[in-house]
């Protein structure tokens, strides 16, 4: 599986309404420097201690988001 690995500040920026909201960003402890990984499926991710941790999705034309916000590809 492929990922974009960008941190919560970032993804703060790439989600759209209807996603992961703030207040669901900090339920499940992504802040603004916490890493948080993007599948190509939109599935994203928060890295814990010792795993990681499905925290939602993105829904869309996410990849194109991802890109253009992340500066990243997929690896």
């Amino acid at each position: 599986m492929r990922f974009v690995e960008v941190t919560g500040k970032t993804l703060a920026q790439i989600v759209n309404e209807g996603e992961l909201r703030a207040a669901d960003m900090a339920a499940v402890g992504i802040v603004d420097d916490t890493i948080v990984r993007i599948n190509e499926q939109g599935d994203v991710e928060v890295r814990r201690r010792d795993a990681w941790d499905v925290v939602g999705g993105l829904l869309g034309d996410y990849e194109e988001r991802v890109k253009r916000i992340s500066g990243l590809d997929w690896v």
